[in-house]
C-alpha cells in the first residue's frame, strides 16, 4: 500500500440511493484505509439523505457550501458554511437542504464496523432504492 492515496471526486460514482448525491471517496475498498472513511454529499435545493443511524460509528460533518438542517432524533441543528458537527454512533440523523442553492458536505464515519453491510441503518424509506448504496468496502 502506498503512503499517500489520491482520490478526484470526479473520479467516483455517486449514489443515489438515499436522495441527494454521495460519493465515498477514502475507503477500505479504494485507498485501503482501515480505522474509518471519508465522503462526499452534494444535496440540490430541497433534497435531503434520508433517515439513518450507523450503530458502530460516529459520523463527523463538515458544509463546505450551502446551508443544511440536520435533523438529529428528531431535533433540528442548521449548519451554515464552515460549520461541523459531530453526530454520536446511534443517533438517527437526516440532511436537508431548505435552501434554495446547492449544499455541499464533507463527511468522515469513524470507526468502522465490523463488516459493510452492518455500518448503516435506514430508518425511512429511501427515494431510490434500486441504487447501490456508496462502495465502502468489499
Amino acid at each position: 500500500m502506498a503512503s499517500a492515496a489520491r482520490i478526484a471526486l470526479s473520479s467516483v460514482a455517486p449514489s443515489h440511493r438515499q436522495g441527494g448525491s454521495t460519493r465515498a471517496l477514502l475507503t477500505p475498498s479504494s485507498v485501503g484505509t482501515t480505522s474509518g472513511f471519508l465522503g462526499h454529499i452534494e444535496l440540490a435545493p430541497q433534497e435531503c439523505i434520508t433517515e439513518h443511524y450507523h450503530p458502530f460509528s460516529d459520523k463527523f460533518l463538515y458544509l463546505i457550501e450551502g446551508t443544511v438542517v440536520v435533523r438529529v432524533n428528531d431535533q433540528d441543528v442548521s449548519l451554515e458554511q464552515d460549520e461541523a458537527l459531530f453526530v454520536t454512533r446511534g443517533q438517527r440523523h437526516r440532511i436537508e437542504n431548505r435552501g434554495d442553492v446547492s449544499a455541499r458536505l464533507v463527511f468522515q464515519i469513524a470507526p468502522l464496523a465490523p463488516r459493510p453491510e452492518l455500518g448503516h441503518v435506514d430508518t425511512e424509506p429511501v427515494p431510490h432504492p434500486q441504487s447501490a448504496p456508496p462502495k465502502v468496502g468489499g
